[in-house]
């Protein structure tokens, strides 16, 4: 394990050099594929749809709307984001999705109770064009929902069989030359990683023998990745944060990235947070408690499904400020975080936070956040800039083989990385890197903000 560490650690520097990568263009249509056709997935196919028709603008995207300074302040160079590196159009992105659920994907959008029926009404022929196939389910991760729309199989094996297909089939009826799945649905029961995980020998035969510790979103990825198509969870799942899934994604040249997207508190966590270290600003405790109305909030309104939420969420601080480099700032912290779920709230979230801090002297001071914001909106253009990153990733000869792409760190709760490195928390550390890494498949200088050159 230590060898492997330094081999990625020799790598890294390797590629601090400015030569560009080989990136194939982005021709033809992307083919989008989504479990679970919620709130979530409603929202971001119908605002790709609202942004092509030109009838609203795609807020909150760095692929579409983010700018990346290249070269010296001075030279003046902040082109767009997707001007500078080849992604996906818009105008050829097609969607497909599974649910348990029958609803078309306007009347799950409706359902949902997002987007207003103003806007969903001039889009509807496309929403209910989109009919979601016949999803994998088991009530063991996820108890307190149900549907009609599921597949049935003798094995996990004969599922997986089941969802390859469906791929198959969406390639060649949507003629997408390329593919990306990404996970939209509810939060899975919390699963501890366990022997039929540790290798992709073991996981196929765990398939076949319906092994009880392989879950749902487990089927998804791997039948994504056999298919040769990138996967990015956006829950907190195990999913393919094991050992077999990464194996396999590198296997196949399929990118993988996770866990859960980074919307509302967390976000604010990962705002906040650095603020505080940056300062040297102490902590003794942050009190976090939601609620929230949505399918979302009903899921995990089970205890099981909770635990692997709280897991995501109670990780962020302590990476981010380190207690055991700052025994007496942070050594103490009492963190705790509650989810309720509240039916009248929908998916309109609200985020409530105590933070009890204290500076020069020890002296104790108070912040109090309240964040009434949208879940889904702030989730749709994260699930955006992933699918199109990570089909850049695929189309990227520096990328495709390595498995875990850690450069979208900056759109989750609880980052992916290789065994042994902990994940990056802090949100503006999480852009450096995403931009960084753009600048590296171009060529361009990576940068440093040294800025001692200025002064020369």
């Amino acid at each position: 394990m230590a060898t492997k560490h330094v081999s990625a650690a020799r790598s890294d520097r390797k590629s601090l050099s400015p030569t560009s990568t080989e990136i194939q263009p982005a021709k033809g249509k992307l083919g989008i594929m989504i479990p679970g056709m919620g709130a979530v997935a409603t929202t971001f196919v119908a605002g790709v749809e609202a942004v092509r028709k030109k009838l609203s603008e795609p807020i909150g995207s760095l692929t579409q709307m983010g700018t990346i300074r290249l070269g010296k302040r001075t030279d003046a160079r902040s082109p767009k984001v997707k001007e500078f590196v080849p992604l996906a159009a818009l105008s050829d992105l097609a969607f497909t999705g599974w649910d348990i659920f029958e609803d078309d994907m306007y009347s799950a959008a409706v359902k949902a109770g997002v987007l207003e029926h103003r806007l969903l009404d001039q889009i509807k022929p496309f929403l209910q064009s989109i009919k979601p196939q016949t999803a994998v389910f088991d009530n063991n991760y996820i108890r307190n929902i149900d549907g009609p729309n599921k597949k049935t199989g003798k094995s996990k094996a004969d599922l997986a069989e089941q969802v390859r297909d469906d791929i198959r089939r969406f390639r060649k009826t949507s003629k997408a030359d390329r593919l990306v799945m990404i996970w939209c649905g509810s939060t899975e029961a919390f699963l501890q990683p366990s022997d039929v995980h540790s290798s992709l020998a073991k996981f196929e035969k765990g398939l076949a023998k319906n092994d009880p510790n392989i879950a749902p979103s487990m089927i998804y990825a791997y039948a994504a990745l056999q298919e040769g198509v990138p996967y990015a969870n956006g829950a907190p799942n195990l999913t393919v944060d094991i050992p077999a899934m990464c194996d396999l994604a590198r296997e196949k040249q399929a990118p993988i990235c996770g866990k859960d997207y980074k919307t509302g508190q967390t976000l604010m966590k990962t705002i906040l947070a650095p603020g505080f270290k940056a300062r040297l600003l102490g902590m003794s405790g942050w009190f976090s408690t939601n609620i929230l109305g949505n399918r979302d909030g009903e899921v995990l309104d089970d205890p099981a499904s909770f635990k692997t939420k709280e897991e995501s969420k109670l990780s962020v601080l302590e990476y981010i400020l380190q207690p055991e480099l700052y025994p007496q700032l942070y050594g103490n912290i009492c963190h705790k975080v509650k989810i309720n779920y509240y039916p009248p709230r929908g998916d309109n979230k609200e985020g409530w936070d105590n933070i009890d801090i204290f500076g020069w002297l020890g002296y104790p001071m108070q912040i109090k956040v309240d964040f009434l914001c949208r879940d889904s909106i702030l989730a749709a253009p994260i699930v955006l800039d992933l699918v199109l990153f990570l089909d850049l990733a695929q189309r990227s000869s520096d990328l495709r083989g390595r498995g875990i792409q850690e450069w979208l760190s900056f759109y989750f709760k609880s980052p992916m990385t290789v065994p042994g490195l902990y994940p990056e928390h802090d949100l503006f550390i999480q852009l450096m890197k995403l931009k960084n890494t753009l600048r590296h498949l171009k060529g361009e200088e990576l940068i440093t903000h040294l800025g001692l050159e200025y002064y020369d």
